[in-house]
């Protein structure tokens, strides 16, 4: 789902299996490999998410991943949503929270966490 939307990011994460379904499975990204390395790499637009093992996982209360360029972002926040994701909520100066997406004029904006509780932000911008 989010595989054509380019972003520049590094996870950390505490258990690799748990992140391959969570990113691949549910957020439908494609692994560009995993060859015993301890690293998994996911293809998102024309870049690479790096995912990898670490005992500091989620301890970031800033956006980890930002998926940009989103046309449709309605649908995509549905598509999650049917999937499980549950979307943060924020009262952020000069937004509107129209159901899960923050609004400011004709920009969205949406928040959720992956299971580590890493921040992933989806934007149109």
């Amino acid at each position: 789902m989010l595989g054509a939307y380019d972003s520049s990011a590094i996870v950390a994460v505490r258990d690799l299996d748990r992140a391959r379904a969570f990113y691949g499975d549910l957020l439908g990204l494609d692994a560009e490999a995993d060859a015993g390395t301890g690293v998994l790499l996911f293809k998102t637009g024309a870049t690479t998410l790096v995912v990898y093992p670490s005992e500091e996982a989620g301890t970031n209360r800033a956006n980890a991943v930002v998926f940009s360029g989103i046309a449709d972002l309605d649908a995509v926040v549905g598509g999650l949503r049917d999937r499980g994701v549950t979307f943060e909520h924020y009262d952020l100066p000069g937004l509107t929270l129209d159901g899960d997406v923050h609004r400011r004029g004709d920009d969205g904006f949406v928040w959720f966490k992956d299971p580590d509780g890493n921040l992933l932000h989806l934007t149109t911008l």
